[in-house]
């Protein structure tokens, strides 16, 4: 079975992006719930994984030869729906069931109800486990699928991450890589306020990992991160992500409030608005 094809085009990646934005506003809006600035920050980071760096096949989800992609901060999963769906894991239509009941598309993702998807998420700061033992399983196995991780930074808070990041620090887990989405915010407010986590690449070094810092936003070192994250024989690597929160919609970036918020429908037009705005720029660019 062969993998999914890739993209290599930027101007191509960049346009999926921003779909995928219009996307989790439509999506957003018409549950009346949800996140906003988390998916909005992580859309070029999941499109540059599901469209250029993973292994994997819309058309065969559970393909042995896959790569697996840990939600660990499930909240952002409006993104990972709409990535998955323009991918062709399901229609693009069935993003409007959003938060519905009785959807497979639930405010979390649940691993039994979509396919492609590989964990149920919701407490975060389980999710560096749960890929800790799937990376140690395949190298058990002996096999060569790789495993990747997203992470928020609020969850850094929380002691079982630290917990996991010592087991693969531990065991060298180099078939590993974790990406932090950085974007500086939780539902209370900025992170360095409410518990400060710097100086949090050295904690990672400090735990034998590779710690590379990228602009998240930036389709291209996503990709040039990911390549080089398996250069690195005898260590995990951590990509520090540094996103902007409700990236692509003005009036939404790096406001903390917009966390666990859903546009109201004058806000949405405001925001398809500036999406569509954005998508000319791109195509006028090249």
């Amino acid at each position: 079975m062969k993998s999914f094809q890739k993209i290599t085009d930027l101007k191509e990646l960049q346009l999926l992006a921003n779909k995928v934005r219009e996307d989790i506003i439509t999506m957003l809006v018409l549950a009346g719930s949800g996140h906003s600035a988390g998916p909005l920050g992580m859309a070029d980071v999941l499109t540059a994984l599901y469209f250029t760096i993973l292994n994997h096949n819309p058309k065969d989800p559970e393909w042995e030869g896959r790569d697996y992609l840990v939600l660990s901060n499930g909240h952002i999963c409006p993104a990972l729906y709409a990535v998955m769906a323009e991918a062709g894991y399901f229609s693009v239509s069935e993003l409007k069931t959003l938060r519905k009941l009785g959807s497979r598309l639930q405010g979390h993702p649940h691993r039994t109800a979509l396919p492609g998807l590989e964990i149920t998420s919701g407490p975060l700061g389980s999710g560096l486990s749960q890929a800790a033992g799937r990376a140690y399983g395949l190298k058990m196995d002996r096999k060569n699928n790789r495993v990747y991780c997203l992470m928020s930074d609020g969850e850094q808070q929380e002691g079982q991450t630290w917990e996991a990041a010592m087991f693969v620090g531990k065991n060298k887990l180099n078939n590993l890589t974790a990406i932090l989405d950085r974007n500086r915010i939780q539902i209370g407010g900025d992170t360095e306020k409410i518990m400060s986590l710097e100086p949090l690449a050295e904690k990672y070094r400090a735990f034998n990992w590779q710690v590379l810092e990228i602009e998240g936003n930036d389709i291209r070192q996503v990709i040039d991160a990911c390549s080089r994250a398996k250069l690195f024989l005898n260590k995990p690597v951590l990509i520090i992500a540094k996103n902007i929160p409700g990236k692509g919609v003005s009036f939404m970036e790096k406001d903390y409030r917009w966390h666990g918020k859903a546009p109201s429908k004058e806000e949405a037009k405001r925001a398809l608005k500036e999406l569509k705005e954005e998508r000319k720029r791109i195509e006028d660019e090249y």
